[in-house]
């Protein structure tokens, strides 16, 4: 029921009386505003996927991940560099700046060893090398004792050892996909200063017993400012502190130590500073130069040996083979050092292959000396021939006694010869006075001696030459190998 004032009670019953009595009396665009709200409410009633607002926004729920681990770079900037108290203190100095000298510990783990060259004296090397030192300025409060690691952006703002190679040409940090920096702190200040580097060094080789021969090379560290007095380098495990990869290998060397020394190097115009050595030892692999040097060689050396069973007549063959081997020899010397550092001593292959050229051209000079005693030998046959215009009974003369005599026999000796070719008695004398002068040179050759008269012989017979020349090339080259291999291996 309506009171004066036209004002509802407070019960909910009487509201909607009091609403259903006042809805005819509103407006007309009250009442079509009211009419889609209600419309509105309607169909939100109605929707069963989805849930009646509530008044209050929604917040997601958090996954149990989040609820354990919080990424504490959203909430704190500079959390880091606030953590390890960076702006504070100026780093720009070395820890105890004034104190004793600091300790730093390094050790390195050799990744490969690239490549060794002969010709510009030097090794390349990849390697990760590490420092171990401690800084109080870096500590910093940690209730799991856990270190925190970094990339190579803190490395700039921190102290860190300057490091360097001594006698090397090239190095370079790797920086893909970023530089392969790392630095780990602990809370107690002790600070881990890893990087992968590559680094070309000089490498003092000796090649007298090339390419018999074992190379020692050596990769030096030093600090480049600090003294022994400010900095003291040491190897953090002895020679534990040098690892190498075991598939490491070299297509000419067997890779036969590695070692690591120290020692204090000085400078006379900064002082004393300390050195760290990583030493290898690398024998080379023979194989490819027995192929490549030595078995030419001594091919070329046996084939001049065949000449010495050719003909001397063949003047063409054994000069076309004579020829061909001392160019061949020529040709292995030079490649062999095209690939070798000039060097002003001799080497080991230079003496076999020297050695080896020279039986090749001493077979030419025998061939030119049975060429030479030939043509004199015929000349004086020739010469010979023209004084004495026949000698048609005494072709296959017989040699006459020292003392000049000779029997009728022996001067009528006309076995297997026609009756036109008997001589007179007047004809008989000449040629017995022909060889009676032949037998006085005879008589003074031998005179000399026996030695003098082996020499006669092997002159007037150029097959002799040859026939030593068989024997003595092949036993002095056999006992040339032997001595030098004695040697050198």
């Amino acid at each position: 029921m309506w009171k004066p004032g036209n004002t509802c009670l407070a019960r909910s019953d009487w509201k909607i009386a009091c609403f259903l009595t006042a809805f005819p009396k509103m407006p007309y665009f009250a009442r079509l505003f009211l009419f889609f709200f209600c419309l509105v409410l309607l169909v939100e009633s109605r929707n069963p996927g989805r849930r009646p607002w509530s008044g209050q926004l929604e917040m997601p729920r958090l996954s149990h991940l989040s609820k354990k681990t919080h990424d504490i770079t959203k909430f704190q900037k500079g959390k880091t560099e606030q953590l390890l108290r960076v702006d504070e203190h100026d780093f720009t100095m070395r820890p105890a700046f004034g104190g004793p000298a600091i300790p730093v510990g390094v050790d390195v783990q050799v990744e490969s060893l690239d490549s060794i060259s002969e010709v510009d004296m030097d090794f390349t090397m990849t390697l990760y090398l590490r420092h171990y030192w401690k800084d109080e300025r870096l500590s910093f409060p940690s209730t799991t004792n856990k270190s925190m690691t970094f990339d190579g952006r803190l490395v700039k703002k921190i102290w860190v050892p300057d490091v360097f190679f001594v006698h090397s040409k090239r190095s370079f940090t790797h920086d893909t996909t970023t530089d392969n920096i790392m630095l780990r702190v602990f809370p107690d200040g002790h600070v881990l200063y890893s990087m992968r580097i590559t680094v070309t060094a000089m490498c003092n080789m000796d090649f007298s017993h090339f390419p018999l021969d074992s190379q020692t090379c050596s990769l030096e560290l030093e600090s480049y400012a600090y003294t022994d007095e400010d900095l003291m380098l040491y190897w953090k495990n002895g020679d534990e502190s040098l690892k190498t990869d075991e598939k490491i290998s070299l297509s000419q060397f067997l890779i036969h130590k590695f070692h690591t020394t120290s020692r204090l190097a000085f400078y006379s115009s900064t002082g004393w500073y300390n050195r760290l050595y990583i030493n290898f030892t690398l024998r080379r692999h023979i194989f490819f130069f027995l192929l490549q040097t030595y078995f030419p060689a001594t091919l070329m050396v046996m084939l001049s040996w065949v000449s010495f069973w050719i003909d001397h007549r063949a003047v063409p063959a054994r000069v076309s083979l004579g020829s061909t081997t001392v160019l061949t020899m020529s040709t292995i010397i030079t490649g062999v050092n095209a690939s070798m550092p000039r060097v002003s001593y001799i080497k080991a292959v230079d003496i076999y292959l020297w050695i080896s050229f020279v039986f090749v051209f001493l077979s030419v000079l025998e061939y030119a000396a049975v060429n030479y005693l030939t043509t004199v030998q015929e000349r004086k046959e020739r010469k010979l021939r023209d004084k004495v215009p026949c000698l048609c009974g005494m072709l296959h003369s017989r040699t006459i006694m020292l003392d000049g005599n000779y029997s009728e026999s022996e001067a009528n000796s006309l076995a297997g010869y026609t009756r036109s070719h008997i001589v007179t008695d007047e004809e008989k004398q000449e040629k017995i006075v022909v060889h009676l002068a032949l037998s006085d040179e005879s008589n003074t050759s031998r005179k000399k001696g026996l030695k003098g008269h082996m020499g006669l012989r092997i002159i007037q017979n150029t097959h002799v030459i040859d026939k030593y020349s068989r024997l003595i090339f092949p036993a002095s080259y056999i006992f040339f190998n032997l001595i030098y291999w004695s040697v050198f291996c």
